[in-house]
């Protein structure tokens, strides 16, 4: 069976909460609906970016069927199922390939700062996963799991278990690991993506990225840059790169996954940026900065609901 291609912007979805801390289904689906409108490829849920490490076992399930009811084939979705139990994410990944999901995204187990597995446990791991499931696995190589995960062991297990055929890259020197995991993996590498917030986004494209997952507040602005780029027109590429590259800068350095929650409030597509306890809310300079960034550039999110 040959292995979906998916590729162009697939923006991390915020999962919406009320000012009390409580989900947002309503709000959800208008996130949702933003995004789509704003030109996203496809869309990725539960993600770091979506704070799924604050959620329950039960609303994961619930954002999980929402959104993909909701979007109801208009985009693929992308579901994350990271888990450090092998069996459990098997579980998850199962639930969602059920539900829906087009692909799902796991990143290697790890637990806390110290708690890791070998190589040789990371692969049982992921083929574990690929028993499970019959849609593709993208492998998240972020720094946060702090598992080093070198570009011969992914073209490796891209060869060699069935389903894993996607990685979002999202370490040091990005670019420079995407070329030597294209090189090594050869065909069976379907999906060498960029990831955090688009920081890297030329470097990787000239790596070799097919994709870009990204944070959800302007995928207007990155589709107009990886369109160009995938067209041909690597110049008008990067000045459209140095255009949005402020906003950019302003949401990996400074504000991290409240930026998109504070663009959304401020277009009115939901009612609420709230972040759960204990991330701390955005200070109201920080918000000021970034509004003031944002709206030079004019994107779709600051329009959408007003």
């Amino acid at each position: 069976m040959s292995t979906p291609i998916y590729r162009g912007v697939f923006p991390v979805a915020p999962t919406i909460f009320d000012e009390h801390g409580q989900l947002d289904l309503e709000g959800q689906k208008r996130a949702i609906d933003f995004m789509i409108d704003a030109g996203s490829n496809g869309l990725c849920i539960l993600a770091n970016f979506s704070e799924q490490f604050v959620l329950s076992d039960e609303e994961r399930v619930q954002v999980q069927n929402t959104v993909l009811e909701h979007v109801a084939g208009r985009v693929p979705v992308i579901v994350t199922t990271t888990h450090f139990g092998s069996q459990i994410c098997a579980e998850r990944s199962r639930a969602a390939q059920d539900a829906g999901a087009a692909m799902v995204m796991v990143m290697p187990p790890y637990h806390g700062a110290t708690f890791r597995v070998s190589e040789k446990q990371i692969y049982e791991f992921y083929a574990r996963v690929s028993e499970a499931i019959d849609i593709p696995i993208m492998i998240q190589d972020a720094p946060v799991a702090g598992t080093p995960l070198s570009a011969p062991f992914l073209a490796r297990m891209a060869k060699e278990i069935e389903n894993v055929s996607y990685f979002k890259i999202e370490t040091a020197g990005a670019a420079s690991k995407l070329r030597d995991l294209i090189e090594l993996g050869g065909d069976a590498v379907v999906g060498p993506w960029d990831g955090e917030e688009a920081i890297t986004l030329i470097p990787d494209l000239d790596a070799g990225a097919t994709g870009a997952m990204t944070g959800g507040g302007y995928p207007d602005g990155i589709r107009k840059i990886v369109d160009a780029y995938m067209a041909g027109d690597t110049e008008k590429a990067a000045e459209l790169y140095m255009h949005w590259l402020p906003l950019i800068n302003y949401e990996n350095r400074q504000c991290g996954l409240a930026a998109c929650k504070a663009l959304m409030l401020e277009g009115g597509v939901i009612k609420s940026d709230m972040l759960r306890h204990p991330q701390a809310p955005m200070h109201p300079k920080v918000r000021e900065g970034l509004l003031r960034v944002a709206r030079r550039l004019d994107p779709v999110v600051l329009n959408w609901g007003k």
